[in-house]
C-alpha cells in the first residue's frame, strides 16, 4: 500500500518553501524535505501569496492510502520577519525560549512557531504541548526548524522569523477527531512523530500481521512475541535488552492477534505494551483504536475504586487526557502499584478468556515516564527464552 505524509511534515514543507521565497525573493513552486524516517517528501507548492513582509504558502495533505480525515486538506505556513526589535521570544510567544537562547549565541536564525486559524490549542495537561500553546507536536516543530535553518544558512540570514500554521477547514476537521475530548480547541493537531503515514487498512494490517506470525513459527521460535507498535522501544531496550522490532506488531488488533497466534500453532505468548493501549484491554476491548471505544480513565478509576484511592483524586483521574497524566496521580498519593497490578490482573483475565486455554499469555505493561508498571509471573522467563 502507498505511504503518505503527515500535517508534520507539510507543515515542514511549506515552511520552508515560505523562507526561501521570503529569503531569497524567489519563487519556489516546489520543495524538498528529509523526513525523520529518512523518506524523502517531494510535493508542490500552493496558493502562494507573496509581500516584502511575508509570504504564505501551503501543501495538500496526501496520507496515501491510509483513511486520514485529514488527506487532502491544505496546510498553509506564513513567514514572516519579526516585528521591531530582535528578541528572545517568551511565554507570550507559547515557544521553547531555550533553543532561542541558543540560537541567538551561535548567530543562527529564531525561529519562532505557532499556530493560526484551523491549528488546535491546548487546554489541558498531559500532551505533547503545554497549556496556552499550539497543537503542533514537538517533533513537526523540530521538522520547521531544521527545515528553515537550513534556508536561514543559505540565505546568510540570522534574524529572527515568525512562522504561523494554519489550516483553514481545521476547526470542522477537529469535530470528527478526538481533540475536543483531550481539551484541544479550534482546530486539528499538527502531528507525526516520522513525517510518514503508514497505510493503515485494517484487513492489510490483519495480513501482514498473520504473515510475521507464521515467519516466527517457521523460524522456530516457540513464543510469539507481540507489542501493539514501538511505543516503549527505548525502554525495553534499556532495561530488558529486547529490542521491539523483534516483536510482532499487532497495532491495535489484540484479539485478532492472539486468535491467529493459535491457529498458527503457538502455545505461548508475550504481550508488551504501553499502559495507554493496554489499559483498554483491561475492560475487556480487544480492538484497542479510538474509534471502537476509549475507557481508559474509567478502567483506570475502577481499579482505583478497588484500592481505596481517595475520592478527590479519583475525580482527578476522570478528568485526565493521557494515562502517563492518572499514573502520576496514582503515584502521587501512593497508590500506583496496587492499581497497576490490579489493572494486569483484569488484563490477564481478558486475554485468558480470549486465548479460551488453548494458549499461555504472559504481559509487560510499562509507561514511558516509570517505566515498568506491573507484568505477569512468567513474563520475565519467557522474555529470557526469546533472547
Amino acid at each position: 500500500m502507498r505511504y503518505g505524509f503527515t500535517t508534520g511534515s507539510c507543515a515542514a514543507a511549506a515552511s520552508k518553501a515560505a523562507a526561501y521565497m521570503m529569503l531569497t525573493g524567489k519563487l519556489k513552486q516546489n520543495i524538498t524535505i528529509q523526513t525523520p524516517k529518512g523518506i524523502l517528501f517531494q510535493t508542490e507548492i500552493l496558493e502562494i501569496t507573496r509581500s516584502e513582509t511575508e509570504v504564505t504558502c501551503a501543501v495538500r495533505k496526501d496520507g496515501g492510502d491510509d483513511p486520514d480525515i485529514t488527506s487532502g486538506t491544505l496546510i498553509f505556513s506564513t513567514v514572516r520577519f519579526a516585528d521591531g526589535e530582535k528578541k528572545i521570544p517568551g511565554q507570550n510567544n507559547r515557544q521553547f525560549s531555550g533553543i532561542h537562547v541558543k540560537a541567538m549565541q551561535e548567530k543562527r536564525a529564531v525561529i519562532c512557531i505557532d499556530g493560526g486559524k484551523g491549528v488546535g490549542r491546548v487546554t489541558k495537561p498531559g500532551l505533547d504541548q503545554p497549556v496556552g500553546n499550539a497543537a503542533i507536536n514537538h517533533v513537526p516543530r523540530e521538522m520547521i526548524e531544521k527545515e528553515v535553518q537550513e534556508v536561514c544558512a543559505l540565505a546568510d540570514f540570522s534574524g529572527e522569523l515568525h512562522i504561523t500554521i494554519s489550516v483553514p477547514d481545521g476547526e470542522h476537521l477537529a469535530e470528527q477527531t478526538f481533540n475536543p475530548r483531550l481539551g484541544i480547541v479550534g482546530g486539528i493537531s499538527i502531528l507525526g512523530t516520522s513525517g510518514i503515514v503508514e497505510p493503515m487498512s485494517s484487513q492489510a494490517l490483519l495480513d501482514t500481521i498473520k504473515v510475521e506470525l507464521n515467519q516466527k513459527k517457521a523460524e522456530g521460535y516457540g513464543i510469539a512475541a507481540v507489542s501493539p507498535g514501538n511505543y516503549g522501544l527505548d525502554y525495553m531496550k534499556k532495561t530488558y535488552g529486547y529490542d521491539l522490532d523483534r516483536s510482532v506488531k499487532c497495532s491495535n488488533f489484540i484479539g485478532d492477534t492472539i486468535d491467529m497466534a493459535i491457529t498458527t500453532g503457538f502455545e505461548k505468548m508475550l504481550l508488551t505494551g504501553h499502559i495507554g493501549k493496554l489499559v483498554k484491554v483491561a475492560g475487556g476491548i480487544m480492538n484497542t483504536h479510538s474509534r471502537e471505544g476509549d475507557c481508559r480513565m474509567e478502567v483506570l478509576a475502577a481499579a482505583s475504586v478497588r484500592n481505596q484511592v481517595p475520592y478527590p483524586v479519583l475525580e482527578e483521574i476522570l478528568q485526565c487526557v493521557t494515562t502517563e497524566e492518572a499514573v502520576r496521580k496514582l503515584d502521587a498519593c501512593g497508590k500506583k502499584d496496587a492499581v497497576m497490578q490490579d489493572l494486569l490482573s483484569k488484563i490477564m483475565f481478558y486475554l485468558n478468556k480470549r486465548a479460551a486455554g488453548k494458549m499461555q499469555i504472559e504481559v509487560i505493561l510499562y509507561s514511558n515516564e516509570f517505566g515498568e508498571l506491573a507484568k505477569s509471573a512468567g513474563a520475565e522467563k519467557f522474555l529470557q527464552e526469546l533472547m
